[in-house]
């Protein structure tokens, strides 16, 4: 049982000095309500999948919100591949592969016929999470509680929670019983299922959202009713203004995944200390609830 499994005590993060006073002031900012039980972070999904490589685990859940996706399921079956291809803007190839994806979709998942969702991603951000090379038994047991994937099929999903191959973004204009679109469907079950994974971790109430525009569009942050704390990822190039590389920036999303959950991070502070990829923490260019990290080249 995952909840039998115990964790190393919470590495408590040194604070960064600051270089003058306004700097001082938003660092002070950012920390405050700095001492946490855990974090809960959320990502996006990713269009790329990988059911070929050798599971680095064997332990596995079910997802919680499955009752939910089989609806949707029922929906994407009467699809024809042209009419997938029209919904979601793919190829026909992509079509034909999504329509066999949907007819042979079946619940309950086993490890036969689906695989871990943080093995089975495998596009930018989950190279940076690198799972299944890093992470330790532990690491997984860790992310398992303070790891999620926003999903436009399985809505949110633990990391070891089994999922068949799919494609459907949250993005997708799909009529169905809550709305004209999945954010109607899946903003009330996802935010309340976010909600209730804060509350199971004693003294935490802070998400990290490492997720894109589009999935984070599906939490219903007021009804959260959590502090949302939101990392941007910039990059100067020959002593340019920073700016959003997309590439980088989603691969960094998943590198600060893999640090809070390897580190342990307990602390809103300890998020300033992250440095892979070369970035550092910008206290000039952060926002209270916007930590800013920049990377020269």
């Amino acid at each position: 049982m995952w909840g039998q499994t115990k964790l190393p005590a919470p590495i408590e993060m040194p604070p960064k000095r600051r270089a003058d006073s306004l700097t001082q002031t938003v660092g002070s900012m950012f920390c405050m309500a700095s001492k946490l039980g855990g974090v809960l972070i959320v990502v996006s999904p990713a269009k790329s999948l990988d059911y070929e490589t050798p599971l680095a685990t064997t332990q596995f859940t079910e997802p919680r919100l499955l009752d939910q996706a089989s609806e949707l399921i029922d929906i994407m079956v009467t699809k024809t591949p042209d009419d997938l291809r029209d919904l979601m803007g793919i190829s026909p190839t992509l079509a034909d592969l999504n329509f066999e994806r949907f007819q042979e979709w079946q619940a309950p998942f086993t490890p036969d016929t689906a695989r871990q969702s943080v093995l089975a991603f495998a596009g930018d951000v989950y190279t940076g999470l690198d799972a299944p090379a890093s992470f330790s038994t532990r690491d997984f047991t860790h992310a398992q509680k303070t790891f999620r994937i926003l999903s436009g099929l399985y809505g949110l999903l633990r990391p070891l929670d089994l999922m068949m191959a799919y494609r459907l973004e949250m993005g997708t204009k799909l009529p169905n019983g809550r709305g004209a679109n999945l954010y109607d469907y899946w903003r009330g079950p996802v935010t309340d299922l976010l909600r209730a994974d804060l509350d199971e971790s004693p003294g935490a109430d802070v998400l990290i959202n490492l997720a894109s525009n589009e999935y984070f569009g599906a939490v219903d942050v007021e009804r959260l009713g959590s502090r949302v704390i939101s990392p941007v990822f910039l990059d100067a190039k020959n002593g340019g203004e920073p700016k959003i590389v997309s590439f980088f920036a989603k691969r960094a999303r998943g590198e600060m995944s893999r640090f809070l959950i390897q580190e342990r991070v307990s602390t809103i502070k300890g998020i300033s200390d992250f440095d892979g990829m070369g970035y550092h923490f910008d206290a000039d260019r952060s926002q209270p609830d916007r930590p800013t990290f920049v990377r020269e080249s």
